[in-house]
């Protein structure tokens, strides 16, 4: 039997094979861990493959100390326990718009201030370069932290942020007029 750090040494330098292997022994019982935790088949599923996704994008960092199997599971404990607090935050976020809402009720005139500067902020994301756009989107209407968005686009933390400077810029500006 091949050891972890024989395994983790072979995924770093390349070896998919082992990857393949790796993955095929442990992602049903990664799924089902992470379904304990989230109670849904399909997003557990969509958090291990992520998992097995970074970790074979970023193979030539992967530094595994402990063991391999204890470092999948907390890595999905870990997904699932993000993956659950990023609810939370959504659902209060629905709940607060829910009991504006609901607390005043809207003129005709607020209605239409109100698509209006839906349409310009669709129009400025529409001319802010992709990657700009989405970090903007990611970041402001998602409700991601940089560091978040840096992991999920593979970029760095100070690339978020001066793209985020930019997007700001832009909506400061035509904002204004």
């Amino acid at each position: 039997m091949i050891r972890d750090s024989e395994i983790t040494w072979r995924i770093r330098n390349g070896d998919v094979g082992q990857f393949e292997s790796l993955f095929r022994s442990s992602y049903v019982s990664l799924v089902r861990y992470a379904k304990t935790l989230i109670k849904d088949h399909d997003t557990a599923e969509e958090i291990v493959q992520d998992l097995f996704f970074r970790l074979w994008q970023d193979k030539e960092k992967l530094n595994i100390e402990s063991s391999l199997n204890g470092y999948l599971f907390r890595s999905v404990h870990n997904r699932c326990l993000h993956y659950i607090e990023h609810n939370k935050v959504v659902e209060r976020h629905a709940e607060e718009m829910s009991y504006r809402q609901s607390e005043s009720p809207e003129s005709p005139s607020d209605i239409l201030s109100y698509k209006e500067l839906q349409e310009k902020i669709a129009r400025i994301l529409e001319r802010l370069p992709e990657r700009c756009g989405k970090i903007f989107t990611m970041s402001r209407f998602e409700g991601l932290k940089y560091n978040e968005i840096a992991e999920k686009l593979s970029v760095s933390v100070k690339t978020v942020e001066a793209n985020m400077g930019r997007a700001l810029k832009e909506f400061r500006k035509e904002l204004a007029q």
